[in-house]
C-alpha cells in the first residue's frame, strides 16, 4: 500500500491516510502506519512521526513531522489551536438546519460490558465544533465540521447529541457498518497550519471511493 503525499516540505509531511489504517501498531497485531515509516523517510535520515492522530476508520490528512525539533513545534502549534481543519462526514439523518456549533463538554467513562466511550457531560472538558450541510444523499446528509477543540470522539458525539443523528457505520455510537459504508464515514478533509517566518503547511484530501459511492460529490 502506497500513502498518497498531499504536501512535503523539510520539516513536514502531510499524508492521505486510508480508513483501516490505525496509527499505532495494534495488540492483535496486523499493519499500521508503522509499516510505512520507513518509505516516508524520503532520502531524510530519520524516519517522520505522527504529529497528532486520526481514528483507525478516519481517512485523509495526517501530519507527519520529519525530525524532532519539528515535531515539538507542531504538537506546540495543536495544542495553541493554531491548525485548521475540517472534515467531511455522512450522517445517518438529516442535521436540524444548514449550518450551526455544537458546544457539549465530553467525559469518558466506561463499564465492563461495553467499554469505553464518550458521553456529553457538564462536568467534562470542554469541546466545540461548528458545521454545515453540504448536500443532501437521500436519507443521509454530507456535512462539513471544523472543529474548535480536539477531544477523543468529538465529531462523532457532536454529531449524535448536537445533531441528533450519527455519523454513517459508527459502531460505537451508531447501528454499525450498513450496505455501502462498512466503517465511520468520517474524513479528514484539509489541515492548515501556520509558520512563523514560513509559508503555511497546507493541504487537502479528496473524497475517498466509499464517500463517492454513497453519492458525495469531490469539491
Amino acid at each position: 500500500m502506497s500513502l498518497p503525499i498531499l504536501f512535503e516540505d523539510g520539516e513536514a509531511l502531510v499524508i492521505d491516510k486510508p480508513a483501516g489504517l490505525p496509527i499505532s501498531p495494534p495488540r492483535r497485531g496486523g499493519p499500521s502506519l508503522e509499516d510505512h515509516l520507513d518509505a516516508l523517510r524520503l532520502g531524510f535520515q530519520r524516519r517522520p512521526a505522527a504529529v497528532h492522530r486520526l481514528d483507525t476508520d478516519t481517512s485523509g490528512c495526517l501530519l507527519l513531522a520529519r525530525n524532532p525539533k519539528a515535531l515539538a513545534r507542531l504538537s506546540r502549534a495543536f495544542e495553541a489551536r493554531q491548525v485548521d481543519k475540517t472534515y467531511l462526514a455522512i450522517l445517518a439523518g438529516h442535521p436540524p438546519g444548514r449550518s450551526g456549533t455544537i458546544a457539549l463538554a465530553l467525559a469518558k467513562i466506561s463499564s465492563a460490558d461495553k467499554g469505553w466511550r464518550m458521553i456529553a457531560a457538564r462536568r467534562g472538558k470542554p469541546a466545540v465544533t461548528h458545521w454545515e450541510l453540504v448536500e443532501t444523499l437521500g436519507p443521509h446528509a454530507l456535512i462539513r465540521l471544523r472543529p474548535e477543540t480536539g477531544r477523543t470522539h468529538q465529531l462523532r458525539i457532536h454529531a449524535l447529541k448536537g445533531l441528533g443523528a450519527p455519523l454513517l457505520g459508527d459502531p460505537i455510537y451508531g447501528a454499525g457498518p450498513v450496505a455501502g459504508a462498512r466503517r465511520t464515514m468520517l474524513h479528514a478533509e484539509s489541515l492548515t497550519v501556520t509558520r512563523s517566518g514560513k509559508p503555511p503547511i497546507a493541504a487537502r484530501a479528496p473524497l475517498p471511493a466509499d464517500f463517492l459511492a454513497l453519492g458525495a460529490k469531490d469539491g
